[in-house]
């Protein structure tokens, strides 16, 4: 979703996590830095791996990047292409044509679905179920959920279920108290949601599989992290340059008691 101020994290880093599905042994080791070939304008939205590829979305850019990085294919996209996920062959994004953190009626929320082999656009499927705005999507066992928008004084988030075909099953609640534009990235990991929200400090939310909150922490994670199959969660960061250009990369962050999770000393 649009930034609305630097947030730096060392030197021009701007904190933040990118939200992927599962990574796959082989695409990245643990501890392991991969980072994305290419300059961008906008800035990191989301990430997804499969077990050849990793495939970023740079708002405006569909990136599909070898396990090293580099560059398979890149195509334009519609402005606002947020977070997304990889399943089954395809990669979901979470698109909102509309505003964000408004009134319900102001957004125009969609999923768009890519064939991850050659980024081919297959389908897209209204959402207006997510009337903030869609800005981030998770799955699991076969159902997607998206997240996004909020408007300033709500008090709690909202997490939008739907099935296969897109078919709106149930808006759930999680008593996050209010976040900073709502959630940016969303991921499902070892029985437990984790959700990337901006602020200063940024938010981590982790809730169980009923979306009851565990955890709320100061973390930065508001542009996504990934759970490993093996076990282990990855996670990214982006980089602005001091030509407001933007670049990515991934890496590996380990579960914390007191903070939820870890990044690399």
């Amino acid at each position: 979703m649009p930034e609305t101020m630097p947030r730096p994290w060392w030197g021009e880093v701007i904190p933040g996590l990118l939200l992927a599905v599962m990574l796959t042994p082989g695409v990245l080791a643990a501890a392991e830095r991969v980072t994305c070939e290419g300059r961008y304008p906008q800035h990191l939205q989301g990430i997804c791996l499969d077990d050849t590829a990793i495939y970023w979305c740079f708002t405006t850019q569909l990136v599909k990047t070898d396990p090293q990085g580099r560059i398979v294919k890149q195509i334009p996209v519609a402005d606002h292409h947020g977070d997304l996920c990889l399943y089954e062959g395809k990669v979901y994004v979470a698109v909102n044509l509309g505003e964000f953190n408004e009134p319900a009626g102001k957004a125009d929320s969609w999923v768009y679905i890519y064939r991850a082999s050659d980024l081919t656009l297959l389908a897209k499927h209204a959402t207006p179920e997510v009337v903030h705005g869609a800005g981030g999507i998770g799955v699991r066992n076969g159902r997607f959920y998206i997240v996004g928008g909020l408007p300033e004084g709500v008090l709690e988030n909202y997490v939008y279920e739907y099935d296969r075909e897109f078919r709106f099953q149930k808006r759930h609640v999680i008593a996050s108290g209010h976040t900073d534009l709502g959630i940016q990235t969303a991921t499902f990991a070892d029985g437990r949601w984790y959700f990337g929200c901006y602020g200063k400090p940024e938010v981590l939310l982790v809730t169980d599989t009923e979306f009851g909150l565990i955890r709320r922490v100061e973390f930065h994670c508001s542009y996504g992290i990934a759970a490993r199959p093996q076990g282990g969660l990855v996670a990214a960061g982006n980089l602005r340059l001091p030509n407001k250009e933007h670049e990515g990369e991934l890496f590996d962050v380990t579960p914390d008691a007191q903070h939820g999770l870890k990044r690399p000393d």
